[in-house]
């Protein structure tokens, strides 16, 4: 990180001087409930979707939640993170980790030196983001289904993002931005956003669920990520080989906490990818039909109508209007 920007994440702020003075955490200053809910009014100025703080080090911040969408980024040293009272999660530099509202969340005591950004980001947020996701996938999907609260997963996601230039790039960006103030850069950050969640369907193998406790849902992600990159000729068989899972089991793990089984969602990647090279290549339907791995023509077509209500043609001449 430039070293400027971290010279400002690291100081002390007036919170931090007081625990250094053995006062605890002040709940007023998060919450108005009784339940330990860090309420987005308390951090966030009116009208506004997103705001940045430092993340509190020097004391143990109890077990909470957020009613708005949470993003740690880890600028320098680490944090400890226990995740729905058992999960534990180390953050390195680099490291991101998002959390949605319906996640518990409780932080050990960081050093000085552990220096972290909390993004305090409400869903609406999102909406310019998301619509910048062109490209359909299953990971997309995801994402989406997680940080809306509407997977059957409690939803974070820890992300590796360490040494991956852009994302690094457009984190800076958006604290830059944010600590400056200036006024009219909601445009802005949604736009750097929707370009960080790009880069980040782009990398990933570095989106991380992997914990000793977390077997089915660790299951769930890593059949997702081979679909997204072996949807051409991938199968049930190998990606349960990959998993030392029997295929039947599998799919029915995918089943429950997707809603679709791996035919499925093999079966959404590829419509999904043929959408995308009729729209943005000159591929003939033929073309894209053996790109993304059918054989049997007439069949193609047929699930393509099923899923887009028009054929492949149809469908292109409707994307070159927009």
């Amino acid at each position: 990180m430039d070293e400027r920007l971290l010279a400002r994440l690291r100081i002390i702020t007036e919170e931090e001087q007081a625990l250094l003075q053995g006062q605890g955490v002040q709940r007023e200053r998060y919450t108005s409930g009784r339940d330990f809910v860090v309420d987005s009014e308390k951090l966030l100025e009116k009208g506004k979707l997103i705001e940045i703080r430092p993340h509190t080090r020097f004391v143990h911040f109890p077990r909470h939640r957020h009613n708005y969408v949470e993003m740690l980024y880890m600028c320098s040293g680490s944090t400890t993170h226990i995740l729905n009272g058992s999960r534990r999660l180390e953050l390195q530099r680099g490291d991101l980790l998002l959390l949605n509202q319906a996640v518990y969340h409780e932080i050990l005591p960081a050093a000085e030196g552990d220096v972290g950004v909390n993004f305090i980001i409400l869903p609406q947020f999102f909406d310019r983001s998301f619509r910048m996701l062109e490209q359909e996938n299953v990971l997309r999907d995801f994402l989406i289904s997680t940080l809306a609260g509407e997977s059957t997963f409690a939803g974070w996601l820890h992300i590796a993002a360490r040494d991956i230039l852009p994302v690094e790039n457009l984190l800076e960006n958006m604290i830059w931005t944010l600590l400056e103030k200036k006024p009219g850069a909601n445009l802005l950050n949604q736009t750097t956003m929707g370009l960080l969640l790009q880069n980040l369907t782009l990398f990933a193998e570095n989106i991380n669920r992997t914990l000793p406790d977390s077997r089915e849902e660790n299951a769930v992600f890593a059949t997702l990520q081979y679909i997204e990159t072996g949807y051409r000729t991938g199968t049930l068989e190998e990606a349960a080989d990959r998993l030392h899972m029997p295929p039947y089991a599998l799919s029915r793990l995918l089943k429950r906490h997707t809603g679709a089984n791996f035919k499925q969602l093999l079966q959404q990647r590829r419509l999904q990818q043929a959408a995308y090279l009729l729209t943005n290549t000159r591929l003939a339907a033929d073309a894209v039909r053996q790109t993304v791995g059918y054989e049997n023509n007439s069949y193609f077509y047929r699930i393509f109508r099923e899923k887009y209500g028009c054929s492949p043609a149809e469908y292109r001449a409707a994307q070159s209007q927009l």
